[in-house]
């Protein structure tokens, strides 16, 4: 019995495990390829599977779903003869497993290598400036090199990503001097607009406010002057409407004698030509002798002195004519004395 009981055991062994064998389960966005005695037979999809236990193989299973690699920094050459370390990204999918599986060993590699000599053509045709400044032409040239030298691999690249680009320290020093160099312009430039800007809007204001100074000036004279004439045309009219007549005019002529004398410095000052009839005016009022109004003479007073006699006419040069003379106390002609002449000819100054 005991030989029955193991051979019967053995075969449960062999049963279970070609069991196990013969179902594969393929989880969803995966793929199997499957081989019979070494040959490609057919690619099992997700799900549940059945295969010849012990005669079909599971050779390899494939991740369908889209795959991110990053390649290391490669030194890359440009056309300027510098040298920059470039680092990539790969997005790929595989959309054939069989063409993945047997007609390239190792895609993953071979993507690799043909980045690296992909990106070397394209960087080599661009200066520093040029490669740093053109990723998306970078990107682009190498995503369609790439898809169109992956497809019969059963591989789709959907990007290619430049994630760094390195120059070599001595250029990264000159590039930064050049741009603080740049910055250090266009901060220049801007003070320099700014400056400028602020004059002309200064010059700007000072003009404008000048010409508001001068309206408001003009406008005061104007207002000023037509003051001081109504205040003028108000002192005529009531002059002519007082009827004044010439005993006051020869009043304000003498109140208006101390004004010319004023003032420390005044050692000489004219006496005006009306100031004479002025004077004549005002003696006539207090004599008696200045006619009326209606130009006949004036009464005396009782026991008021008699009035001098009229001054005489005295030639002193034929040429200039008579020269009016005045009375003394005893009614005796003499010669009128000019003021201005006699401090003139006194004052050791003139």
């Amino acid at each position: 019995m005991e030989p029955v009981l193991i051979v019967l055991v053995v075969l449960v062994v062999v049963a279970f495990i070609a069991l196990i064998k013969t179902i594969q389960v393929i989880p969803q966005a995966s793929a199997a390829i499957v081989e019979r005695f070494g040959r490609y037979t057919r690619t099992l999809n997700a799900g549940l599977n059945i295969v010849v236990p012990f005669i079909d193989r599971v050779r390899n299973r494939i991740d369908l779903r889209e795959q991110v690699v990053p390649f290391p920094p490669q030194p890359v050459i440009t056309q300027d003869n510098l040298v920059v370390n470039i680092d990539t990204v790969i997005y790929y999918q595989v959309t054939d497993a069989r063409a993945a599986t047997y007609e390239v060993a190792s895609y993953i590699q071979a993507i690799e290598q043909l980045t690296v000599t992909t990106l070397r053509n394209i960087i080599g045709s661009m200066d520093l400036e040029s490669t740093l400044t053109s990723r998306e032409v970078i990107n682009a040239g190498l995503r369609g090199v790439l898809d169109e030298a992956t497809g019969k691999w059963g591989i789709r690249v959907n990007r290619v990503e430049l994630k760094a680009i390195e120059p070599p320290t001595s250029i990264q020093d000159s590039m930064e001097k050049q741009m603080r160099a740049e910055r250090d312009k266009r901060a220049t430039i801007l003070t320099a607009e700014g400056n400028r800007q602020s004059q002309i809007l200064r010059a700007e204001g000072e003009k404008q406010a000048e010409v508001l100074k001068a309206e408001g000036e003009a406008q005061a004279a104007v207002l000023r002057a037509d003051g001081e004439a109504a205040a003028i045309r108000t002192v005529f009219e009531a002059i002519h409407e007082g009827d004044a007549d010439q005993k006051l005019l020869a009043y304000q002529y003498l109140q208006t004698l101390p004004e010319l004398a004023k003032g420390d410095a005044n050692k000489l000052w004219i006496i005006p030509s009306e100031i004479g009839e002025a004077l004549k005016g005002i003696g006539g009022a207090f004599t008696g002798v200045t006619g009326g109004a209606n130009g006949s003479a004036m009464a005396v007073p009782t026991g008021a002195p008699a009035a001098p006699p009229a001054a005489t006419q005295v030639p002193l040069d034929p040429a200039a004519g008579p020269r009016p003379l005045d009375t003394d106390t005893k009614g005796a002609a003499r010669p009128r004395i000019d003021p201005l002449r006699e401090y003139r000819k006194n004052d050791p100054e003139q």
